[in-house]
C-alpha cells in the first residue's frame, strides 16, 4: 500500500472547491489541491439521469491523513453525497513524494 493518495472530489463550482481546498491545505490534510473547472458530469441521482457543470478537485495527501481529510471534506461539502475517491499512484518521483509527505501533518502531529 502506498503512503501517498490522490483524492478526487467534484464541487458545484470553483469558488466552493477553492474555499474547501484551502481549508484542507491550511489544516495540513492535503499538500496540494488542483482545481479543474468546467467538468461536465453525467450521473444518476434519485432515479433520474442528471447532468451538471462541476469543478473537479484533486487532493494530494497521505494514507495516514486520509480518514481526517475524508471526514472534514464530507462535513464541509455542500453535496448530500460528495464524491470522495482515493487512488494510489503507481509511481511517484522521490523529490515530489518527500515534499508531499513533509507538507501533510503526520497523525502524531494531530494529537
Amino acid at each position: 500500500m502506498s503512503d501517498v493518495l490522490l483524492v478526487l472530489c467534484t464541487f458545484p463550482d470553483s469558488e466552493q472547491a477553492r474555499q474547501i481546498g484551502t481549508v484542507l491545505v491550511e489544516a495540513q490534510l492535503a499538500a496540494c489541491v488542483n482545481l479543474l473547472p468546467a467538468v461536465e458530469s453525467i450521473y444518476r441521482w434519485q432515479g433520474k439521469v442528471e447532468t451538471a457543470a462541476e469543478t473537479l478537485a484533486i487532493f494530494k495527501t497521505t494514507a495516514a491523513a486520509f480518514p481526517a481529510l475524508q471526514q472534514m471534506l464530507t462535513e464541509l461539502h455542500p453535496y448530500e453525497v460528495p464524491e470522495v475517491l482515493a487512488l494510489e499512484p503507481a509511481e511517484i518521483a522521490a523529490p515530489y513524494r518527500a515534499w508531499l509527505l513533509s507538507s501533510v501533518a503526520s497523525v502524531c502531529d494531530r494529537r
